[in-house]
């Protein structure tokens, strides 16, 4: 459910701006908006503290036991600070160095000054590089010296004595030290960096001080951020303006009783960009990792469509894995991976052991396990007769379209019951069962019912006349040139559930195929290991492209083609109401 929200604005006396802000802070209700975000002298100095902090605490080794070295933590930052720049410019010299080494070692190791001296005597030593096959001609006075010869290229030298006549040759640079220079001072810098990273551990067991001073100057950077946006009322009187659940709106008040601030309440108007709160029942809340794995939102005056995608987001999953011995090792990880990582999320193990669960009992009802074509007497009395037919799961895919679209329109018809719109998405829906079975009559060659002719075009009539309210009909008349598309693109959103077969039999076919390609190699226990090993890799790569399967189809068609006839554009906010951080553990 989309939790409401209220516009707040909070106003109080400019000589207690900071203390109305911590007060505000401590609340931990209120998402602030902005009138402007000037930058100001505070946000900036805030901004580089927060910045030095954070690359002290990523240079840091995770060393789990290490001990802190009881030095200020202000300290400890300046002196990371340091490290850091010394290291900067440390790996710098290095990679200009190697790449120097790299560009002039095929000439062997040379005085550059013996080059300078005998070129004001009037011998001039030139370096070329050129490919074997295209070597150039050179002047009878000239000597040439070939340092190295490979495939690709060959690196030579030209030496001559009164002129530098023209080479046809790429001519390379002498280097301004010599390759022995170059090599003591490379060796230098590496001592050089394993010595500042031997100082830099010093700190390692500082980790929980410098998170917690991160944590407060995170926090330092967004009061400075919130001070510096809050609007002027009068000289003396200044507010922020922001948005707070309806729910939480008596704890706000009871903070402005108690800290003696103004405080306007209203409801959001059209113009305002209002977050979203997604609050869910606890047997939801699983399908809340798929959103923030793909950071995808409703917007405020949009729909939660929670319950829908977590419905056929577990069916999607079972049907494009489509087998139970993935599923049961989908469910034995996810058990593993809950206990042995404490820290994540129990939504999305929620979410694992939902779909591990639809995944088996959609192969239970398909026979379908490891890709092994003679199943057990046992195993095959569980198979469900009518899913072993690819015609009827072809024609499963079209139904779940028909019935995930409708489920949509159905939803739009509810929200719009008060106004003609409703009839608009009545005959959207008159569309859809249209394309149904245009579309099993197409792929399935099944009779095609008449009577769905004059559906679809009293269901095109209900469109054009009431998709547009009349006073939007001047700004909004392209949606009617649009129709004929959106019509075509609606039969194509009801084909495309068709990869629910398309994907799953892919992945029965890969399976299967390797078990009969390496089913021979099990008649010694040498190739048997070798077959078994080889097996073990098939079935890897086959789980593999079937998540990305997943990931691909299962959620594109909930937030793609259920979303777009919904009308759902994920153009939500999330609710972060500014409040005090707790220190990251990393």
């Amino acid at each position: 459910m989309i939790v409401p929200m209220q516009k707040v604005t909070v106003l109080c006396l400019e000589t207690g701006r900071d203390s109305a802000l911590q007060s505000l802070r401590d609340l931990g209700v209120l998402h602030p908006t902005f009138d402007r975000r000037g930058e100001h002298e505070d946000i900036e100095a805030a901004r580089r503290r927060l910045e030095s902090i954070i690359r002290a605490t990523e240079t840091l080794p995770k060393l789990p036991h290490a001990a802190p070295s009881k030095r200020p933590v202000s300290e400890i930052v300046e002196e990371l600070s340091r490290l850091i720049k010394r290291r900067r410019e440390n790996s710098e010299e290095l990679e200009r160095l190697r790449q120097e080494r790299l560009r002039i070692q095929w000439f062997g190791n040379f005085s550059s000054e013996a080059l300078v001296k005998l070129a004001d005597r009037g011998v001039f030593i030139r370096l070329f590089q050129t490919s074997p096959g295209s070597f150039p001609a050179l002047p009878d006075q000239a000597v040439c010296l070939e340092t190295f010869r490979s495939r690709a290229a060959v690196f030579f030298a030209v030496i001559t004595k009164g002129d530098t006549p023209a080479v046809a040759a790429q001519e390379i640079r002498p280097p301004d030290v010599s390759l022995a220079e170059i090599e003591r001072r490379i060796g230098e810098l590496e001592t050089i960096r394993a010595k500042l990273a031997d100082e830099v551990a010093q700190f390692a067991g500082d980790r929980a001080a410098l998170m917690q001073l991160r944590s407060e100057a995170e926090e330092s950077l967004q009061l400075a951020e919130v001070r510096a946006g809050m609007g002027s009322a009068t000289e003396r009187l200044v507010y922020l303006q922001g948005f707070c659940p309806v729910d939480e709106i008596p704890r706000l008040r009871d903070g402005a009783r108690e800290s003696g601030w103004g405080l306007v309440i209203d409801e959001p108007a059209e113009s305002d960009t209002v977050p979203t709160l997604i609050r869910n029942p606890r047997w939801l809340k699983p399908i809340e990792a798929v959103f923030e794995l793909i950071g995808i939102l409703p917007g405020y005056r949009e729909i939660d469509v929670s319950l829908w995608f977590l419905l056929f987001f577990s069916l999607f999953f079972a049907m494009l894995v489509g087998d139970a011995g993935y599923g049961a090792i989908f469910l034995g990880l996810t058990l593993w991976a809950q206990w042995r990582f404490t820290e994540v999320s129990a939504n999305a193990f929620s979410l694992l052991k939902i779909t591990s669960i639809g995944t088996i009992v959609w192969g239970v009802l398909t026979g379908t396990y490891f890709g092994i074509a003679d199943l057990p007497a046992p195993l095959t009395a569980l198979k469900l007769t009518w899913l072993g037919d690819e015609e009827h799961i072809k024609d499963l895919c079209f139904w779940i379209a028909a019935i995930h679209l409708s489920i949509a329109h159905v939803w739009n018809i509810v929200n719009l019951i008060r106004t003609p719109q409703a009839l608009a998405q009545v005959g959207w829906l008159c569309v859809v069962w249209f394309m149904f079975f245009s579309a099993r009559s197409v792929v399935l060659n099944l009779p095609f019912p008449s009577i769905m002719s004059w559906v679809f075009a009293a269901g095109v009539i209900l469109i054009v006349l009431f998709m547009t309210p009349r006073k939007s009909l001047k700004d909004e008349w392209f949606n009617h040139v649009m129709l004929p598309l959106n019509l075509v693109g609606s039969f194509v959103d009801v084909i495309s559930y068709i990869r629910l077969y398309a994907v799953g039999t892919a992945s029965f076919a890969i399976a299967s195929t390797f078990n009969i390609m390496l089913a021979p190699m099990f008649d010694g226990w040498l190739s048997g290991l070798l077959g078994a090993l080889l097996l073990f890799l098939a079935h890897t790569v086959n789980i593999v492209l079937a998540v990305m399967g997943v990931m691909v189809h299962g959620i594109r068609l909930n937030t793609l083609e259920f979303a777009s006839h919904l009308g759902l554009q994920w153009s939500g906010i999330p609710y972060r109401p500014w409040r005090r951080k707790r220190p990251k553990i990393a």
